[in-house]
């Protein structure tokens, strides 16, 4: 017998949430948006006083933050990939607008904002909820623990009482092994924008139904994400002085690079122009041998061009994925940057982050026990499994016939929403106590 359930995959980038009505098919949850129906809905919260009543606060979530920050972004509070923040043990909370609000209270905000933006999909919710968890969360000192009981808190407040937790590459690997056709030992390797998780299960077939048998997990703290900031780093903040100098008096020093460490998440820009440091960028523009890079950097700041620069990062990004060399190009008020990168370029910059990806890998198969020629599948999923030199890491340790990908963003919630529907989950998933 199986139940209705519902599964959440809450990302570092985005958020997907499947149904079940306790059979054997999921279906995605769509939210309206701008005349069109999204499903990833951005790991994104808004916040800005409203103005029939300062004292309160109006709270938007997803493209809709998106949109509030984009239109005032001095007068909003903008939070994205805090599922980073989760296991930390040093963010205790955080103030907005007056207010503090510890991790489980944005999460809680969040959720809210979800269920309300889906409308009729999830005005009634199923009485069980599957939650994706990474293998390693993300960030310095990561209390799994602390993690896990802050989202405890915060998704109880959808008022579900059973809910399990379930690691998001099994939840991957779930969705995947409805594929087998025979017994096989499946490497799922799933890439976030904040972690890249690798799970390793033995399937079987008995009597129709898969069975499975977990082997070994792994993670890294790196993925997507870190590669927008290497296109970043390497393209974009040399075009708005990083690297460049300026004169003191008969000296001449470098720029100073915090002014291009916001540049690792755009909504951080706003907070860079708002801070102390803006008045002696500007200043720069007088004393910098190379004024027109700094005055390029001032633009964006001023006019609040930090979205529309990632999202050239992420078209950039994506055409290197199809072809050996793609045109970065940014335009927007006075600001032009226009220049060719090469795919062996980009390789280049993300070598640290491939590093720590193969070493993750490598990980998982010790841990299990097994040499690469073991491993039956390699199933590849989440945005960044389009990068070509994170295939070819794959494809050189297990051989490219044994490489599969498929749903790479709906691959996890779906997951989830399936294991909830068994009657038993404790091959998969288990309540908090049991994680």
């Amino acid at each position: 017998m199986q139940t209705a359930a519902i599964g959440i995959d809450f990302g570092t980038t985005n958020t997907v949430v499947a149904l079940t009505n306790g059979d054997s098919e999921a279906r995605l949850v769509v939210f309206p948006h701008d005349n069109d129906e999204i499903v990833a809905f951005r790991s994104a919260l808004s916040f800005h006083a409203d103005p029939l009543d300062p004292r309160d606060r109006v709270v938007e979530a997803g493209p809709w933050a998106i949109d509030a920050y984009v239109e005032e972004p001095l007068e909003t509070r903008f939070i994205q990939s805090f599922k980073t923040y989760a296991a930390s043990p040093l963010f205790v909370h955080t103030n907005v607008l007056g207010r503090w609000f510890r991790f489980e209270d944005l999460l809680s905000a969040f959720l809210i904002r979800v269920r309300e933006r889906a409308g009729a999909d999830l005005a009634t919710l199923p009485t069980r909820l599957i939650v994706g968890r990474p293998v390693n969360f993300a960030g310095l000192r990561a209390d799994p623990t602390l993690a896990l009981s802050r989202y405890q808190i915060a998704f109880g407040r959808l008022g579900i009482a059973d809910i399990r937790y379930a690691y998001e590459p099994v939840a991957a690997a779930f969705f995947f092994a409805r594929q087998l056709k025979a017994d096989a030992t499946v490497m799922v390797a799933d890439f976030g924008g904040g972690t890249s998780d690798f799970s390793i299960v033995r399937f079987r077939r008995e009597g129709g139904e898969v069975r499975s048998r977990a082997l070994a997990n792994s993670g890294a703290p790196v993925a997507g994400d870190a590669f927008d900031y290497r296109i970043i780093d390497h393209l974009v903040s040399p075009a708005l002085g990083k690297g460049t100098s300026y004169r003191v008096f008969d000296n001449v020093a470098p720029i100073p690079a915090r002014y291009y460490a916001a540049f690792a998440r755009w909504e951080q820009l706003a907070l860079l122009r708002a801070s102390r440091d803006m008045r002696d960028i500007r200043g720069l523009i007088r004393t910098a041998l190379e004024p027109d890079k700094i005055a390029r950097l001032v633009e964006i700041l001023d006019h609040n061009h930090g979205y529309r620069l990632y999202q050239a990062v992420s078209r950039v990004k994506e055409a290197l994925s199809a072809d050996p060399e793609a045109t970065f190009s940014f335009h927007a008020g006075d600001v032009a940057i226009e220049t060719t990168v090469r795919r062996d370029e980009f390789d280049a910059w993300i070598a640290p982050e491939l590093a720590a990806i193969a070493a993750a890998a490598d990980e998982a198969l010790a841990k299990a026990g097994l040499k690469p020629a073991d491993i039956d599948k390699v199933f590849l999923t989440g945005g960044s499994s389009f990068v070509p030199a994170v295939r070819r890491l794959f494809a050189e340790r297990f051989g490219e016939a044994k490489l599969e990908s498929g749903g790479e963003l709906v691959s996890i919630a779906t997951g989830l929403a399936l294991i909830g529907a068994q009657a038993d989950t404790a091959e998969w998933a288990r309540p908090l106590a049991g994680v």
